[in-house]
């Protein structure tokens, strides 16, 4: 399939395997400024590998990434460790938030990171807390928080630095149904908000509803929803 006009990230023929098996199978994919792409499909059918792969954290085997028309996978470390500081955000399952900082550092800590001064990175971080409903967490840490809340930390820090992508991977795993519909409205509303394209790894349908597009990874192959007869 021929990737659409204006996209913001192409991966074509993506192989990746680990000993014998195959990860990746010759995956196709395309994602937009602004649109919101649910990769779907089993546990262990290679979603996450296409993910990890897309964002410059694991090197393919073969097949080409471009980001931005620049290729992904002849990129050295430096240079896609500085996308992923950057221009790249991500949301996982559990948070990951650092547990010996309070949540306004936690969302902080990308600016920091950049080399943006405390005052000016907490200031930017509790703008997006206020946006994402958690700016009322700002001192506590994440352990005195709910799930929900932490979760929607995690969502902050993510976009705190203005990405233009944003790789969620399975961000309402571990809540509970209202939780998780609320965190995947404030997910996808501040993303299209500043136009960052979302590739949002799932198994559940309810969570992929919240998506301009659905593609399907099976078996280490792809196959895009509305592209499909």
């Amino acid at each position: 399939m021929t990737p659409p006009d204006g996209s913001l990230l192409v991966a074509h023929d993506l192989r990746k395997s680990y000993g014998p098996t195959a990860a990746l199978d010759g995956v196709a994919f395309s994602v937009h400024p602004g649109e919101v792409v649910a990769v779907m499909g089993p546990s262990g059918s290679g979603k996450s590998t296409l993910l990890h792969c897309l964002a410059g954290i694991v090197r393919p085997d073969s097949g080409s990434i471009a980001y931005a028309g620049r290729e992904l996978t002849t990129m050295s470390d430096t240079e896609r460790s500085a996308l992923r500081r950057g221009e790249f955000g991500f949301v996982f399952q559990f948070g990951q938030l650092v547990p010996e900082l309070t949540c306004v550092e936690n969302v902080a800590l990308p600016l920091r990171l950049n080399g943006t001064p405390r005052k000016e990175a907490e200031r930017t971080a509790l703008t997006w807390m206020e946006r994402l409903e958690v700016d009322d967490l700002g001192r506590k840490r994440p352990g005195e928080v709910s799930g929900g809340q932490g979760q929607r930390v995690a969502v902050a820090r993510a976009l705190v630095t203005g990405p233009r992508m944003l790789f969620a991977d399975e961000p309402t795993g571990a809540l509970d149904s209202l939780n998780g519909e609320r965190v995947m409205e404030l997910l996808t509303d501040a993303a299209r908000s500043t136009n960052a394209a979302v590739v949002l790894v799932t198994h559940e349908a309810r969570v992929a509803a919240w998506s301009d597009r659905e593609i399907v990874v099976r078996d280490g192959r792809s196959r895009d929803m509305e592209h499909s007869a």
